[in-house]
């Protein structure tokens, strides 16, 4: 089963209500029913509405940049991180380009993962996307690495969309543009994974849901960028064994192409007609 070492290394460490959540999911990852209903309803219903509320402000550079997406290979999107729904975002533009793979995010537990009602917005606002976990309780912290490495076992299985934050968190200065340090756990699940990555600039979004989903419909609200860049050049990275150094050096470059992509979405904001 995808991803059950989680359980097994957690088993005295996670609570009840985390244990069965995290058991759903990974049954939920097996092919079959549940999983094909899933991936209908990500892309149906969840980018749906997620298009209809944000299409009338998007504005996006660099798709030619874009790659074709092969429904047996893997992705990992990188991006910076201001908002809590940048992923989510981001990767309705690839489904309505035709993404067909499990959208998953990982995502803190608090609160999506130790409490019952963060099951059910889970599964009612993205449908089962958030996973895996990532624990910010020092008794567990160690369970991280466990976490990302079920997630590269998927990914290297195919099929599998995955959206990650060099970043590690939510960047909260002023200026957009400032960037935080590299987390060497994204480095860690690249390099396992050696999947395709992605690179993507979002600016514009808030985080206050109903806000954005009124000026979303309205069209008044601020505008929203994305620019995309070539897939990250991994390939000499790939070729070393993993240590905590390559680590590092996969989630520095990927966060670079990233950066990069921050001065293309300024520029081109510069660049629309003002409101």
């Amino acid at each position: 089963m995808p991803g059950s070492e989680l359980l097994t290394v957690g088993r005295s460490r996670l609570s009840p209500v985390e244990r069965f959540h995290i058991r759903f999911i990974e049954r939920s990852l097996e092919p079959g029913r549940l999983d094909r209903s899933i991936r209908w309803c990500q892309r149906n219903l969840g980018a749906t509405w997620i298009h209809v509320s944000t299409s009338r402000l998007l504005h996006v550079v660099g798709i030619e940049h874009l790659p074709g997406f092969d429904p047996a290979k893997s992705y990992v999107l990188v991006s910076n991180h201001r908002s809590y729904f940048d992923l989510y975002v981001i990767t309705t533009y690839f489904v309505r380009r035709g993404l067909k793979h499990r959208i998953l995010f990982p995502v803190r537990s608090e609160f999506f993962y130790d409490r019952r009602l963060g099951f059910f917005v889970n599964g009612a606002m993205s449908f089962f996307a958030m996973y895996p976990p990532i624990f910010r309780q020092r008794e567990k912290l160690a369970l991280n690495v466990t976490s990302l490495d079920a997630l590269a076992d998927l990914l290297t299985r195919g099929g599998i969309f995955a959206g990650v934050h060099p970043e590690g968190t939510r960047g909260q200065g002023e200026n957009p543009y400032t960037l935080l340090p590299a987390q060497r756990g994204v480095g860690r699940l690249v390099h396992r994974a050696r999947a395709t990555v992605i690179p993507a600039f979002i600016n514009g979004l808030g985080n206050d849901i109903v806000r954005q989903v009124r000026g979303g419909l309205a069209g008044s609200g601020t505008p929203i960028c994305i620019a995309f860049g070539p897939p990250v050049a991994l390939e000499d990275l790939f070729e070393r064994p993993g240590s905590p150094r390559v680590d590092r050096e996969v989630a520095e470059r990927s966060l670079a192409a990233v950066a990069t992509l921050g001065e293309v979405e300024r520029a081109f904001r510069a660049s629309l007609p003002m409101r």
